[in-house]
């Protein structure tokens, strides 16, 4: 269809276009089906797309809108999250078990997981452009890898999660769970795992807002410190790993500000629904988020 017939066919189906100059301009830069993701909770008949009464193509393009800068700020928190998981991953697991222990088969749960978190630690490295990736091995050939302190900071989150989830040392991996404040390692891992599908679809430019997640992380029972009282009655949704995000930062640096950017990312878009975030009612009442 021309930009034309896209404008027609949302009109037929009972979609309002207040300014059909503008809805033709973002669709030139943000194509049918990206949007598509954003108005589909506006639809009442999923075969036949017909729209709720009252939709508007203006309340299509905020809900893109406050997603496109959710994903800005989740970027900028998962990066904080991924750094002090990296510094604490290297600190106690070479102090117990080397600089080299992610080369070390007797340092795995699954032999099968370590050849393949191998492979893809030396393809991360190989393809790494850092000067002190360059500067180790114009100097050092043996082994054929550098140290954990310099390996682990090339190598993406998901191969960081996966080599933490089959190092076979759960003392160690509780050192790591302990200075986030987490009760032991599993609950770690899951949040791990977690914030890798997450970071994953925010790399890709994927819809966040009201999507379902492939898993949802282990949520703590209880805390000394701020946490949430009621479970999440849709733990697939983003809210679950809100929570863990803003537990997480705050265990790493008490003055983050994420609760308040979120909350003024909401005042800015009040049509962007907390709930089809899978926030419960009173979310806004949890000591976590206050």
């Amino acid at each position: 269809m021309t930009l034309a017939e896209q404008i027609r066919t949302l009109q037929t189906r009972g979609l309002t276009i207040e300014n059909e100059t503008d809805a033709t301009q973002l669709l030139e830069r943000i194509s049918y089906f990206r949007l598509a993701d954003y108005w589909r909770p506006l639809e009442t008949d999923k075969l036949t797309h017909q729209f709720a009464t009252g939709s508007s193509f203006s309340d299509v393009v905020t809900c893109y809108n406050f997603d496109k800068e959710l994903k800005v700020l989740l970027f900028s928190a998962i990066q904080t999250i991924e750094v002090a998981v990296r510094a604490k991953v290297i600190k106690h697991f070479s102090q117990t078990s080397g600089p080299f222990w992610f080369m070390d088969a007797a340092n795995a749960i699954n032999t099968g997981h370590f050849q393949s978190n191998l492979a893809r630690v030396r393809t991360e490295v190989a393809r790494s452009k850092e000067p002190y990736i360059k500067e180790h091995f114009q100097k050092y050939d043996d082994p054929d890898l550098p140290p954990v302190w310099k390996t682990l900071e090339v190598v993406s989150l998901g191969t960081l999660s996966k080599l933490f989830s089959n190092f076979s040392d759960n003392n160690a991996k509780n050192l790591v769970a302990a200075d986030f404040r987490l009760p032991q390692f599993l609950v770690l891992d899951s949040w791990l795992e977690s914030l890798t599908a997450l970071r994953n679809y925010i790399a890709h430019h994927a819809r966040i807002w009201n999507r379902r997640f492939p898993q949802k992380p282990e949520l703590l029972r209880r805390s000394r410190y701020p946490w949430i009282t009621t479970s999440p009655r849709l733990p697939f949704k983003l809210y679950s790993i809100l929570c863990c995000i803003i537990y997480w930062l705050n265990a790493i640096d008490e003055k983050n500000t994420f609760v308040s950017d979120f909350k003024a990312l909401l005042k800015k878009y009040p049509s962007a629904n907390p709930l089809m975030m899978g926030f419960p009612a009173s979310w806004n009442q949890e000591p976590l988020w206050k």
